[in-house]
C-alpha cells in the first residue's frame, strides 16, 4: 500500500498554490497518497502588521504544532517566513529548487520606481521593502499594507475598474464584503516568486536588481518540514525528501539566513541577504542592514568555495560579523549590538 501523507498548509491561494507543487513532486517521487490539510495561522487571523505580531514565526508556529500533534505529516513554508531558530522535534527536511528570489514593483499604467511622481503610494507590508524604497526615493510615501496577493494587487490604481467611480487620479473605492480599499496605491511591491506561482508575473512592471532592492533572506524559496524521525530511513517519505532536496538552493538560503541569526534580527529588521551558487561551488553572498526611514545603509559582499551546509553557515555568520564591525546595530535594529 502506497504510504499516505497528509500535507499541512496555510489556507491562502499562494500558500495553497506552492503546497500544491510540493505535494505533487512528494507524490510523483515516491510511492505516496498526498491529502492537504488546512491550518488556520496567527498571521491569518490578525489584520496588524507584522512587526507589531511579532514578525517572523507568525505564519508558522500553527504548522508546526500540527506537526507535532500528528495533525499532518508535512509542513510547506515560504522560508523567508521562518525563525532561523531550531525547532525540537522538527526537520526542514527539502528545499526545493527557489524559485526568481527578487522583488517586483506592479503600478499603475506601467510605471518603474524611477517614473513614479513624487509622493506617489507605494503599498509593501515589508520593512525590508520599505527602508530600501525610501533610501532609493526618499519622496515617495510608503504606505504599511496587509492582504494577500490580489487584495494588494487590487489597491493599485487602475488595476481593477473601480465601478461609480470618477475617472480623477484619486478615485478609491471599497472592495465589496472585504473593507479593503481599491485603488488608493500608485503601486505595491511584492515577491516575483508569488507572482510567478500565481500566473500574475505579467502584473510586474519592474523586476528590482539586487542593488536597488536586496531580497529577504530566503524569498523565493519554499521550505518543506517534518518530524524529524521521518527525515530519516527508507520510507517513501523519506526517499521523496531528498529527491526533492535541493543543494544549491539549500546552501545559498543557509548562508543568508546565517546573516540573519548572527545579527539576531526576524522580518520586523530591514535586512536584506542573497546568496548565488556557481557550478564550481563557490557561493557569492550579499547582505545589507538599511535604517528604518532609509538614510543609512551597510552593504557587504563575500565569497567563498562551500562543500556543505556548514561551509555555508560559517560564510553567512561571517558576513554579518563584518556587517556587525562595520555598525550595523548603530543603522537598524538588531537583537544585537556592535
Amino acid at each position: 500500500m502506497p504510504q499516505h501523507v497528509r500535507v499541512g498548509t496555510r489556507a491562502s491561494v499562494l500558500a495553497l498554490t506552492q503546497t500544491g507543487h510540493v505535494a505533487d513532486a512528494l507524490a510523483a517521487l515516491a510511492d505516496l497518497t498526498v491529502e492537504t490539510v488546512r491550518v488556520r495561522t496567527e498571521g491569518d487571523r490578525v489584520s496588524a502588521p507584522l512587526a507589531t505580531l511579532g514578525g517572523t514565526g507568525v505564519f508558522v508556529t500553527a504548522l508546526r504544532d500540527a506537526l507535532l500533534e500528528h495533525r499532518c505529516d508535512v509542513a510547506v513554508h515560504s522560508l523567508k517566513d521562518l525563525p532561523t531558530g531550531e525547532a525540537d522535534g522538527l526537520t526542514v527536511a527539502a528545499t526545493p529548487v527557489r524559485q526568481d528570489p527578487r522583488d517586483a514593483l506592479c503600478a499603475r499604467d506601467g510605471l518603474t520606481l524611477a517614473e513614479l511622481p513624487a509622493g506617489a503610494r507605494v503599498g509593501t507590508g515589508s520593512p525590508r521593502r520599505a527602508a530600501q524604497l525610501r533610501a532609493q526615493r526618499p519622496d515617495l510615501e510608503v504606505v504599511d499594507i496587509r492582504g494577500n496577493v490580489d487584495t494588494r494587487l487590487r489597491r493599485v490604481r487602475g488595476a481593477v475598474p473601480v465601478e461609480g467611480a470618477a475617472p480623477a487620479p484619486t478615485a478609491t473605492a471599497v472592495v465589496p464584503g472585504a473593507g479593503s480599499p481599491v485603488g488608493d496605491l500608485d503601486a505595491v511591491v511584492l515577491a516575483a516568486a508569488g507572482l510567478a506561482r500565481l500566473g500574475r508575473l505579467d502584473a510586474a512592471t519592474e523586476l528590482f536588481a539586487p542593488d536597488v532592492l536586496l531580497p529577504a533572506p530566503g524569498q523565493g524559496a519554499l521550505a518543506v518540514e517534518v518530524r524529524s524521525a521521518d527525515a530519516t530511513g527508507d520510507t517513501p517519505l523519506a526517499r521523496a525528501l531528498r529527491a526533492l532536496d535541493d543543494a544549491p538552493t539549500r546552501r545559498a538560503v543557509v548562508a543568508e539566513r546565517a546573516v540573519l541569526a548572527r545579527l539576531e534580527a526576524g522580518c520586523a529588521a530591514p535586512i536584506g541577504a542573497w546568496a548565488e551558487l556557481a557550478g564550481d561551488g563557490v557561493l557569492t553572498l550579499d547582505a545589507t542592514v538599511v535604517a528604518v526611514d532609509g538614510t543609512r545603509s551597510l552593504r557587504r559582499r563575500t565569497s567563498g568555495p562551500v562543500r556543505d551546509d556548514d561551509d555555508a553557515r560559517a560564510l553567512g555568520r561571517a558576513l554579518a560579523e563584518d556587517l556587525l564591525g562595520a555598525g550595523a546595530g548603530d543603522v537598524a535594529p538588531l537583537g544585537v549590538t556592535s
